[in-house]
């Protein structure tokens, strides 16, 4: 590499990362609405071209749902190191806690991230599809652990279940801002599993 080539790629601009292209278009979300914001508003926001904005989502509705698919293979992964002796219900309650744990300072944008997935109309058919896939791994650590088809009954109650705690523990998150929704996620496990017994 030339120096010209060196000091010219010393002085670009950093490239932009997931998260600030999400702030930038939670902001613009917030003041114009979901509707009536397009990818180009947003990647002009985000002082990026339309092609780098789809680098890190592959639609406007994806945004709301960040790296959702990053955090699935994390899931799955951290499912599958869990000792076969633990008890199903106790892995489900820690999993639905790991899984929706946010750093402090990323608490606003996520508060943010959950009121769109939870109460904007236009993203209500991409949220069933991301509610899906969030399933279909409980549903597969569960017939493993039970030696049944992830298609089954029993998978796919315990799957749908986890995904209704999770969904009421946010919308408690939601109305409470001083509630914890770790302490939310697991106590709605415990309540469960209080009504079972």
């Amino acid at each position: 590499m030339t120096e010209k080539a060196d000091a010219h790629r010393a002085g670009r601009k950093p490239i932009t990362s997931r998260a600030e292209v999400e702030h930038v278009a939670f902001e613009l979300f917030t003041s114009r609405g979901f509707d009536r914001t397009t990818i180009d508003d947003i990647a002009k926001a985000a002082g990026i071209g339309r092609r780098t904005f789809f680098r890190y989502f592959p639609s406007k509705n994806d945004v709301a749902w960040g790296d959702f698919d990053g955090q699935l293979d994390r899931m799955r992964k951290r499912l599958a190191s869990y000792p076969p002796d633990r008890p199903l219900l106790a892995v489900i309650r820690e999993a639905l806690v790991d899984f929706n744990r946010v750093a402090p300072d990323e608490a606003p944008w996520h508060r943010r991230r959950m009121e769109l997935i939870l109460t904007t109309p236009a993203l209500q058919a991409h949220s069933t599809l991301r509610y899906a896939d969030w399933r279909q791994v409980i549903a597969e650590f569960a017939a493993d652990r039970l030696g049944v088809d992830a298609s089954s009954l029993a998978a796919q109650t315990i799957a749908y279940t986890a995904l209704g705690i999770a969904l009421a523990a946010y919308e408690q998150w939601l109305r409470d801002p001083a509630a914890d929704l770790g302490e939310l996620l697991a106590s709605g496990v415990d309540e469960l599993s209080t009504a079972l017994r």
